[in-house]
């Protein structure tokens, strides 16, 4: 923690390891070590070696600052900080800072325990920097300059099922501000799900092209879910970086867009943008503030904790309003249905590490809440998709023997009974590796180059 408090231009972490370990010199290193993978800033040696003190003296020498931890063992004298800490401090010729905890060691070094409470200090670092407010970047004229300035194209879908009360002011608002108005836009789609109501109708009126996404790559079928319009979306698409919002959104603001797209345009880094809001949540007519996200605060974050404690500092990992760099999102793994935002953000962890991931506060988003059974059946899916990632980690077999249907429980007239509905989570490849893809984005890369427009590629 000091380490990274001071910010020095570069970092190195060195892991002294005895001779011959045992479990409680090695505990307490057990989550500094899952730390550490996730930090390449910070280059890190591990030497085994049985005289620690002369170890760390002899890589002092390459460096201008050692920072130290002392020792948690009872020590005989008060002024010592230990056998290898006062040996440092007194023959090292490079500055040294000695660390030492004030509160006492509530587990035995041995305790499999004791090391996992490192992991906060990935996670607090990556909340503090890659935590923004939407109004950092409420200046259109500048990150729309910025965009330009990257040759960046920018490209916003609109996946939507049966949503004829609120798509048209959700595409207006957003067209008119950021398309009329300030060109940080370069397109708009709507990704519908064949809606049986004027869903299509209103967002053509609007002048937005229109997909429905079981046409879209009809050769690879057509399957129900938000994460087949998501994946489809890619290939309807043309900006280097991919926004989506619901069209659900009954208080629309252009915050909801520029909130998510502005860390991508500013930030190279940055891969994948999640927001985050309130979500009032209604209950018999009523509002109650700070309500809603359950299947968020009920599963998806107790999972993501447990399994993935990386990403613990994301705010509301299931939000349906995130961008992401092209070059990111065409190689990732999209399931079908809800489990579409789950599975994106452990992807895009695994393959580009946590800070290729920012959050932004979108203030407050009023929508339509889902009954307790849609939430259920949301629930399994995640369940389903946290899985399947564990399986490819552990290279193992798991979903293969579980069940996949879900057994409903109904109450009609009186009485009881249970209704089973199957409710599996599919998968689809990465885009990048569809030829039909492939071409497309070679043609309008040859496209945009024959008209001196920068490349997207």
């Amino acid at each position: 923690n000091v380490g990274l408090a001071l910010a020095p231009p570069s970092l190195h972490a060195l892991h002294l390891r005895p001779a011959r370990p045992d479990a409680s010199s090695d505990a307490p290193f057990v989550g500094l070590r899952q730390v550490l993978r996730n930090m390449p800033e910070i280059e890190t040696t591990v030497i085994t070696t049985d005289e620690p003190a002369q170890a760390i003296l002899a890589e002092a020498a390459h460096h201008d600052l050692v920072i130290l931890g002392a020792t948690v063992m009872p020590l005989e004298k008060p002024s010592s900080l230990g056998p290898v800490a006062d040996h440092v401090l007194h023959n090292a010729r490079t500055p040294v800072i000695v660390v030492k905890s004030m509160r006492p060691l509530l587990r035995p070094l041995h305790d499999e325990m004791i090391g996992t409470g490192a992991i906060s200090i990935l996670v607090d670092k990556w909340f503090a920097e890659k935590t923004f407010h939407a109004d950092e970047f409420a200046d259109l004229h500048e990150l729309a300059a910025v965009k330009r300035a990257k040759g960046l194209t920018v490209s916003l879908a609109l996946p939507a099922l049966n949503e004829e009360e609120t798509v048209g002011k959700v595409i207006a608002t957003v067209k008119q501000a950021l398309m009329d108005d300030v060109p940080l836009l370069d397109e708009i789609v709507l990704v519908d799900s064949d809606s049986t109501d004027r869903t299509r109708a209103i967002a053509e009126e609007l002048g937005v092209p229109v997909y429905i996404h079981q046409q879209i790559l009809p050769e690879y079928g057509a399957r129900r879910g938000k994460g087949e319009a998501l994946w489809k979306s890619l290939h309807v698409t043309t900006g280097d970086i991919v926004a989506w919002i619901d069209t659900d959104i009954v208080n629309i603001h252009p915050r909801f867009v520029y909130g998510i797209v502005g860390p991508l345009i500013l930030d190279d880094q940055a891969q994948l943008v999640k927001g985050f809001y309130r979500r009032p949540l209604r209950v018999e007519g009523k509002t109650q503030a700070g309500g809603g996200g359950r299947v968020t605060e009920l599963m998806a974050r107790p999972l993501i904790n447990l399994f993935f404690p990386e990403l613990s500092g994301i705010i509301q990992p299931l939000s349906g309003e995130y961008a992401g760099r092209r070059s990111a999102l065409e190689q990732i793994v999209f399931y079908s249905g809800y489990g579409v935002e789950t599975g994106m953000v452990i992807d895009i962890f695994e393959q580009f590490g946590l800070s290729a991931i920012a959050q932004v506060d979108l203030l407050e988003r009023i929508h339509h809440n889902q009954p307790l059974e849609a939430l259920s059946k949301m629930s399994f899916v995640i369940l389903q998709t946290v899985m399947r990632k564990l399986e490819r980690r552990f290279e193992r077999p798991i979903l293969d023997e579980v069940n996949r249907s879900m057994k409903l429980v109904r109450y009609t007239r009186g009485n009881y009974f249970l209704d089973v509905e199957e409710v599996a989570e599919l998968e689809r490849p990465p885009m990048i590796t569809l030829p039909e893809y492939n071409a497309t984005r070679q043609e309008a890369a040859h496209d945009r180059a024959l008209a001196g427009a920068p490349r997207t590629d």
